[in-house]
């Protein structure tokens, strides 16, 4: 697991990761009880061979960093240097996100089948989070996880919503790390840093984690059916959005590596949305002008919000409070746009096949 940091008061880089924002990634809890009555009877079939996999441990050596890491930062242009260190913290707190939540879920709970699992995927989070930890320690601001941990609020979400959130962001993950990968694989040149070589077999421990989600879903035909079908869409909405969002605050970064935001993230919600047939019975339709045009507009007030963040003051408060009632009304109209049906195959699992 990854070595806890304590002592001293936290840096800038750990004090941005503690926020919580509606763009920030969040730590979570959930009903432990709940999760120790869980049966997979339903996907046996498909579960113990996607356990054997993770017991296997294919990326148990990849994580290793090389001469390549021995990189002058300092060289990057300002803008950039911001930008892929925001990119960093980001993907850190996320994929440490998952590691608190998946060790605590393996401590407090008997079940062995859901004890496996959750053993395995923490041990994969902090993998992922110690390696992007090193890269901005290179650039002298690493992240006092230990800090982190006992710092940042939690939120509770019921099981369920577990499930579609962290399923979403794991294949979602899979998706935009896959993507970046392919575009730099073709363009080397564009190779701002070697962390990004390492993103194919990294990329497919999200893959899998994704798929032991989703047979955890397939093992409860209640979680996708009824009204949980409104939660998906939620759930669906709220992550495509915040990527959307994030991305498009990030120019220089995507410049640095040839991809367009709005391309990338249409090639993102295209692969995440075909992955997630095996598992959501709907699917957003992305290519409704209006879904576009509503997610531009969330962007738009994010900048503003910004913007009127760093005027401070009682101004500043209220320009906040006003475009945030104009987030909520532009997600609302988002989230009464038309879905696609699908109906779920009677095989679960996928290959990372991207």
């Amino acid at each position: 697991m990854i070595p806890m940091e304590g002592g001293g008061a936290p840096n800038a880089t750990t004090r941005s990761a503690q926020e919580d924002t509606i763009l920030s990634p969040r730590f979570y809890t959930t009903d432990f009880d709940a999760m120790d009555r869980l049966d997979i009877g339903r996907v046996r079939g498909e579960w113990d061979p996607m356990i054997a996999e993770l017991r296997a441990d294919y990326n148990r050596e990849h994580f290793r960093r090389t001469a390549a890491f021995d990189v002058d930062l300092e060289k990057l242009p300002e803008a950039l240097r911001k930008e892929f260190l925001d990119f960093l913290v980001s993907s850190l707190t996320a994929e440490f996100s998952g590691c608190v939540l998946y060790s605590e879920i393996k401590k407090r709970i008997k079940n062995p089948d859901i004890r496996e699992l959750f053993t395995y995927m923490a041990r994969d989070e902090s993998r992922h989070a110690g390696f992007i930890n090193e890269t901005l320690k290179d650039l002298g601001t690493g992240i006092d996880l230990g800090f982190l941990t006992r710092a940042k609020k939690y939120t509770y979400f019921k099981p369920k919503f577990i499930f579609y959130a962290t399923y979403l962001s794991e294949k979602i993950g899979y998706a935009r790390y896959i993507t970046i990968y392919r575009q730099l694989e073709r363009n080397p040149d564009r190779m701002i840093h070697p962390i990004f070589k390492w993103f194919e077999r990294w990329c497919n421990d999200e893959f899998r984690h994704g798929e032991a989600f989703a047979l955890l879903m397939r093992s409860d035909p209640k979680l996708t059916t009824g009204l949980n079908k409104l939660w998906i869409r939620f759930f669906l909405l709220a992550v495509f959005a915040t990527m959307y969002v994030r991305d498009h605050m990030r120019p220089a970064f995507h410049e640095a590596i040839g991809l367009d935001p709005t391309d990338y993230d249409d090639k993102v919600f295209r692969i995440t949305s075909d992955i997630s047939k095996q598992v959501f019975p709907l699917m957003l339709d992305i290519d409704n002008p209006a879904f576009r045009a509503g997610l531009d507009r969330l962007w738009r007030i994010a900048e503003a919000s910004t913007a009127a963040r760093a005027q401070g003051g009682l101004g500043g408060r209220l320009k906040r409070i006003g475009l945030g009632i104009r987030a909520a009304a532009t997600f609302a109209r988002l989230f009464l746009l038309p879905t696609k049906s699908n109906e779920l195959p009677c095989q679960v699992r996928l290959a990372p096949a991207w």
